[in-house]
């Protein structure tokens, strides 16, 4: 059987993946439930002195094969092309994104570097499974060094339509670029579409179902929504709901209501509208005040990055205004949380949270969704509002769904959701768990695979 050559950004250590909330760490272990293989990529050192080493370790299942950045790769690739072009582009924020000439040449000489560290571990058998918008040239680079080998692309982040993503210089190469593996995968129809609508309008581009030719290639373009394992959150939630960490979050709420939201530091997970909209809440229904807490945990990342910097400057100032305005002596409205928890440890304050309040601006999934409506109590759910620009918007059919940038109505869909009866509650709940047995993180990796093997 061929081995799967699973290829990131970034490879996490052993530990990182246990204390995710979800994530590429988790997707790509579960990519290797069934398959012996090896994970490269960066191992997140910075480097300066010497030619660049791989390092490979054998793991029980798969190895990882590592490797550092200089710090002008980091610079230009990472912090540059990828986190201040890419990552605004694909979100839909031309308003944030930054482009540099010199940036775009550090993504090339970094995904060259990728694939030159990278093949000579490659087997003539080998399936090559590549992910995110930070190696979108990686399968190209491998094919003009002669490797003939499957390879797929799977992109965890939103697609853009073609006028949006004609922002971008290099707009063409990058679609240019994705034709040279063999699948392309998306985590909506909506994003497939869009890189097909680009097809479309290329001299010489056409589209027969999923499958797609450009530039004299053929891919097959297909949505693979990711997923969780429901249940095993479910059993995760219902175990760490009795440690002494949940009985201290819910000895401290004192019978209050709790609003919970877990993202991290982004400005496209849309925090400061989420923090407006619980102001209006507290506003326009009174009844709220000193019975209801919202806790927001949002660890800081990309901390280089100044539109980072800037976000966590609004969010501080906005949870003091708040708190400042409603607080009163046995009550703080919100607790804004710059820090990461453990999976298990978020599973436990899910369950006790009445709302999960997920509002992403856009978001290629959201994971923590998933997990929120996963870790909740069957015979007392809570309820989930989600943003309709969430990919997990399109399966959650069971969640209040709101526009992230109507902050009255956000403000409602919050209200209904704190007031909602339980057998409503219960309904909505278990149409949910449905669709995530369904569609679960094994389901997501079986379909990739078989259509990467041409199944």
């Amino acid at each position: 059987m061929s081995r799967l050559v699973v290829v990131s950004n970034r490879v996490a250590p052993v530990e990182e993946g246990k204390a995710s909330a979800g994530g590429l760490s988790v997707a790509v272990e579960e990519a290797f439930a069934k398959s012996e293989g090896l994970w490269f990529g960066w191992n997140g050192k910075i480097e300066n002195s010497g030619p660049i080493r791989v390092t490979v370790e054998e793991g029980q299942r798969f190895g990882r094969a590592t490797m550092p950045l200089s710090r002008k790769d980091y610079n230009d690739f990472y912090v540059g092309y990828a986190n201040s072009t890419l990552w605004p582009l694909l979100h839909y924020r031309l308003n944030v994104m930054q482009y540099s000439r010199a940036h775009a040449a550090g993504y090339r000489r970094v995904n060259e570097l990728f694939a030159n560290q990278l093949a000579p571990l490659l087997r003539q058998d080998d399936l090559v499974w590549v992910h995110d918008y930070h190696l979108f040239f990686l399968g190209r680079d491998l094919k003009r060094m002669g490797l003939e080998n499957r390879m797929g692309f799977f992109l965890h982040t939103p697609f853009p339509p073609p006028d949006m993503l004609r922002a971008c210089s290099e707009h063409e190469e990058i679609v240019r670029a994705l034709f040279d593996y063999d699948v392309i995968g998306f985590q909506t129809e909506n994003d497939a579409r869009n890189l097909l609508e680009y097809v479309r309008r290329l001299r010489g581009g056409s589209v027969r179902g999923n499958r797609a030719t450009a530039f004299g290639k053929t891919a097959r373009v297909q949505a693979f929504p990711i997923s969780i394992r429901p249940d095993e959150m479910a059993d995760a939630a219902e175990k760490a709901v009795r440690t002494n960490r949940a009985r201290q979050l819910v000895r401290s709420l004192d019978s209050k209501q709790l609003i919970i939201g877990v993202e991290r530091l982004d400005y496209s997970k849309g925090l400061d509208k989420r923090f407006a909209s619980f102001e209006r809440l507290l506003t326009n229904y009174p009844e709220n005040r000193g019975s209801v807490t919202f806790m927001q945990i949002a660890p800081p990342s990309r901390g280089d990055v100044q539109s980072y910097r800037e976000i966590r400057q609004v969010l501080e100032g906005m949870a003091g205004h708040i708190n400042g305005h409603f607080s009163d002596f046995d009550w703080v409205p919100i607790r804004y949380l710059n820090k990461s928890y453990r999976r298990d440890v978020l599973a436990g304050f899910f369950r006790i949270a009445r709302v999960g309040y997920v509002t992403p601006l856009r978001d290629g999934m959201n994971l923590v969704a998933k997990e929120y409506v996963a870790s909740q109590d069957p015979v007392d759910p809570g309820v989930l509002v989600l943003s309709e620009f969430a990919g997990a918007a399109a399966e959650l059919d069971g969640a209040v769904i709101v526009n992230p940038f109507d902050e009255e109505g956000m403000m409602e869909g919050l209200q209904t959701a704190l007031r909602m009866p339980l057998g409503d509650r219960i309904e909505r709940y278990r149409s949910m768990m449905a669709v995530l047995r369904k569609n679960d993180l094994q389901t997501w990796r079986r379909r990739f695979l078989e259509a990467l093997r041409g199944s």
